[in-house]
């Protein structure tokens, strides 16, 4: 249900720029969200679909780009991609001591208007 709140987000920064440049319809919308968030695509694209209805951007594509976390072993220093589920341990010396970042990421790439 977290995605409600995030989308309501989403689609007022997209409605408020496209009113900027005076487009007349959103056709395509690029979001990026972190392989490690919580936020699923379908409940993004659900809630979008309900709150963007007439308005400019009812019907618009959501196209969802997924970013993976970076981890890095503090024993090794190995450095690697991560998504979910997250590893147990570094996959170069098998160390349990791993520091996650990003991962959690949530935002309008571009868009695309007519």
């Amino acid at each position: 249900m977290h995605e409600l709140g995030v989308t309501q987000g989403l689609l007022s920064l997209v409605l408020e720029e496209a009113e900027k440049i005076g487009a007349k319809r959103i056709l395509a919308i690029d979001i990026v969200i972190g392989e490690l968030s919580s936020y699923v695509d379908d409940s993004v694209q659900f809630y979008f679909d309900i709150l963007s209805r007439g308005t400019i951007a009812e019907g618009a594509r959501l196209r969802f780009h997924r970013r993976k976390g970076q981890a890095i072993c503090l024993d090794c220093g190995f450095r690697f991609e991560v998504g979910l589920p997250l590893p147990d341990g570094c996959p170069s010396c098998g160390s349990p001591y791993l520091q996650v970042s990003g991962g959690r990421e949530f935002y309008v790439e571009s868009f695309e208007v007519e």
